[in-house]
């Protein structure tokens, strides 16, 4: 038997490919799918099955294009309203591929179609092998049960905790567990590095799977919630019909700064796409920055919304086709073009030029000992509750935007969350509203720590 994971670190993403005498099958595909062509014609198979284990509500899933590239049939559970072409499989169905056995578990409850694939390589043993979990069981967490609009989020949680312990923990403790994310993903919140896990380490040391009852469970899941991007339910109903090839979205635009200009002044997004401390040195006024080098598709999805329409800011070619690529992931296909030279053409154009400060922790120490700053925390709840540092403002990244913080716009304000990637985008989302005075935290609350200084562990006030 041939397996693959393909990891997406971008959207925190793993998709799958079986094979067996010939026959291959890809489990939850990403949107652009050459990589399983390739794959595939390496291996020397033929792609005949596609897998969605529930309509992804993250990111724009590849299955259509696929199905139209090799034939191939996609399998889906059923009550999730699919449109596209499909075969929906209920409870025990078994699809054999080669000496591969692939048995479908519905597992509802992160969404109502959700399932899990039981595999079994019976080249090397009758009993399963490994069990591909979707969005249902994590490595560390369990999928979050807010996605539907059919059922509540107690209703959803219910069938989670059945599906869980009525499906997943009767399997051998041996089996194998490959989900459909990893830690960063929204899709839950409490997530581990590790790819993969097993039943027995989950079964131990997952915290959703140690709550004693059901009720207690469905209290759990559906009281510390994580913020719902509201692209999700767009994502989802793309998905529900299948997006159209990569290949049909139009030649993005170029244009120069002085069109750019004329843009920006009647209200459309610029989006730079370089490193922070980049954009921090100089950028176009008015900006908003979502570094390549991180979760920049969930991050734009998050803080842009599908319906942006951003101009592209990039300092190559190569970052403008990476960044629209990564955008299509999450469902921005109608960039309205790109800036012809980057920021270095804005700045020989004459055109004004606004930075912001990037001050080390310990000079963040100093300035909150003199009273000389705001200090503003965009990290998520649970770090926050985690540890934070004293007298700090708690505003979230996910819904800064459209909940500004009650600070002082022209009062100098310091801010930071992990490492320094979302604060870098905090920062200029402030200035875009009108914030004058904004400084990122290098290295952020990690740097804040590894510097020995004090912090505190509290319940948040959100603003």
């Amino acid at each position: 038997m041939y397996f693959e994971q393909f990891y997406l670190g971008c959207l925190a993403h793993a998709s799958y490919m079986l094979a067996s005498e010939g026959e291959a099958v890809v489990v939850d595909p990403q949107r652009d799918v050459d990589i399983y062509l390739k794959a595939a014609d390496e291996q020397g198979v033929r792609i005949r099955h596609i897998f969605e284990t529930h309509l992804h509500a993250d990111f724009v899933s590849g299955h259509r294009e696929l199905a139209d590239r090799t034939g191939a049939t996609i399998y889906i559970g059923p009550h999730g309203g699919a449109r596209f072409a499909r075969i929906e499989v209920q409870d025990g169905f078994q699809l054999r591929v080669g000496k591969i056995s692939i048995q479908v578990l519905a597992t509802p409850g992160h969404t109502p179609e959700s399932i899990c694939l039981v595999v079994t390589d019976e080249e090397k043993s009758a009993k399963p092998w490994a069990v591909l979990t979707g969005d249902t069981l994590f490595i560390g967490d369990v999928g979050r049960p807010d996605l539907s609009e059919s059922h509540t989020p107690a209703e959803l949680a219910g069938m989670l905790y059945d599906s869980l312990h009525n499906k997943l923990l009767k399997l051998p403790d041996d089996v194998l567990v490959y989900p459909a994310h990893g830690a960063g993903s929204l899709c839950g919140r409490n997530m581990r590095a590790e790819r993969s896990s097993t039943i027995a380490t989950e079964r131990l040391t997952n915290y959703a799977l140690q709550i004693p009852s059901r009720q207690e469970f469905i209290r759990e899941l559906t009281s510390k919630v994580p913020v719902r991007p509201e692209y999700f339910s767009q994502d989802a109903e793309i998905n529900r019909d299948g997006a159209s090839a990569l290949s049909e979205l139009p030649e993005l635009a170029s244009m120069q700064p002085q069109e750019l200009q004329a843009l920006l002044d009647a209200g459309v997004t610029a989006l730079d796409v370089r490193p922070g401390d980049a954009f921090a040195s100089g950028h176009v006024p008015g900006s908003i920055n979502i570094a390549l080098s991180g979760q920049f598709a969930s991050w734009a999805g998050s803080v842009l919304g599908l319906s942006s329409r951003p101009v592209l800011i990039a300092a190559t070619a190569d970052q403008i086709s990476e960044a629209r690529l990564r955008l299509a992931r999450v469902g921005i296909e109608d960039a309205r073009g790109y800036l012809q030279g980057g920021f270095a053409a804005w700045k020989e154009a004459g055109l004004p030029i606004a930075e912001f400060q990037q001050i080390a922790v310990e000079t963040l120490r100093d300035w909150l000992q003199a009273g000389h700053a705001e200090l503003l925390d965009v990290r998520r709840e649970g770090e926050w509750k985690s540890a934070h540092i004293q007298g700090a403002t708690w505003s979230p990244l996910d819904t800064l935007a459209k909940s500004l913080p009650p600070i002082d716009p022209n009062a100098p304000i310091a801010v930071h969350c992990k490492s320094g990637y979302r604060s870098a985008i905090a920062c200029s989302v402030l200035q875009r509203a009108g914030f004058r005075n904004v400084a990122n935290v290098v290295g952020g609350f990690d740097a804040w720590q590894a510097a020995n200084l004090p912090f505190v562990t509290e319940q948040p006030i959100e603003v």
